[in-house]
């Protein structure tokens, strides 16, 4: 089977292989790559190879695949809490062990609770996540809602124009204040990352906010946006979040293994600068919180602290 579509403006200007993937959300990305290596994807009638190539509205695409469905209904096991929905965009509170795209057709994620709860753009766009969260980190996730809004939140988040606060329980006594300036290399097969003068630049500041009891509420604010990178710099200080059993203090999450079964990290505060316009005139100026999870809230009322978050 076969198809051909017209690329909508909702893709003008994308990368060949994220319209492919945002018109077929389903199709892994392995299939997509082979068939542009084979030269079976073609825009007007021309073998397209380069998965970077820019599509633009108007042109025709021809896959070696089924037309996309339409059927917007998606089997999930519930839904994802909403903070602020616009026109362009859509901010969400990632509850934990979810992934924010799914792994396996129809499987269980962020974007496919997305597309259960408002539709999934059939031929012109799918929402799409603009950033990434660990599976097991909560908090602030941005998802775009139109091909327009999606690029300039993109512009955005490499600009590093996007304000982004973490708060986290790591061991020990935090100092009160700091900045860790270490690049990361990523090792793509083990999926881990370690400090390295071969890596990418990476920058993390960071403020205590209460400590006691072997175990520090730190605010992080990452001014690069690595894999890993709150998680792997706070252990590089010597101040692993707790329960991250990659990166973390084995003996600490041994001890603590029943209140902290994940990272205890999570995604509190994403604030955009004033001067936007045009598909993110909505989100000028604007700072969106999510509250504590659960689990990181009774340590902290356990611990009796009353930090000003």
């Amino acid at each position: 089977m076969s198809c051909k579509v017209i690329i909508t403006r909702d893709h003008e200007g994308r990368r060949l292989d994220r319209t492919v993937r945002s018109i077929w959300p389903a199709l892994p990305l392995s299939a997509i790559m082979r068939s542009l290596r084979r030269g079976e994807v073609r825009l007007d009638a021309v073998r397209a190879r380069e998965a970077g190539t820019r599509v633009h509205a108007g042109q025709e695409l021809f896959v070696p695949w089924e037309e996309p469905e339409n059927d917007a209904r998606v089997y999930v096991r519930g839904t994802v809490p909403v903070i602020w929905k616009g026109l362009g965009a859509l901010v969400v509170d990632k509850p934990a062990d979810l992934l924010v795209q799914p792994d396996v057709k129809d499987g269980d994620s962020v974007i496919t609770r997305v597309w259960a709860m408002f539709g999934r753009g059939g031929l012109g766009f799918s929402p799409a996540a603009v950033h990434r969260l660990d599976r097991n980190t909560t908090g602030v996730l941005v998802v775009a809602l139109s091909g327009e809004a999606l690029r300039e939140l993109e512009r955005l988040f490499k600009e590093r124009l996007v304000e982004k606060r973490y708060l986290a329980l790591v061991v020990g006594e935090l100092p009160q204040k700091g900045q860790v300036d270490a690049p990361l290399l990523k090792d793509e097969v083990n999926n881990l990352v370690r400090v390295s003068g071969d890596g990418k630049t990476a920058r993390t500041r960071y403020r205590r906010l209460a400590a006691g009891g072997g175990l520090s509420l730190a605010s992080i604010e990452l001014l690069t946006g690595r894999t890993h990178q709150a998680r792997v710099h706070m252990a590089h200080i010597g101040h692993p979040i707790l329960g991250d059993r990659k990166y973390g203090d084995i003996e600490t999450n041994r001890l603590r293994k029943a209140e902290a079964r994940r990272p205890l990290l999570h995604a509190h505060e994403l604030g955009f600068p004033e001067n936007l316009s045009g598909p993110l005139s909505e989100l000028a100026g604007k700072t969106f919180r999510a509250d504590l999870p659960i689990d990181m809230k009774m340590i902290i009322d356990r611990q009796g602290w009353t930090a000003e978050l």
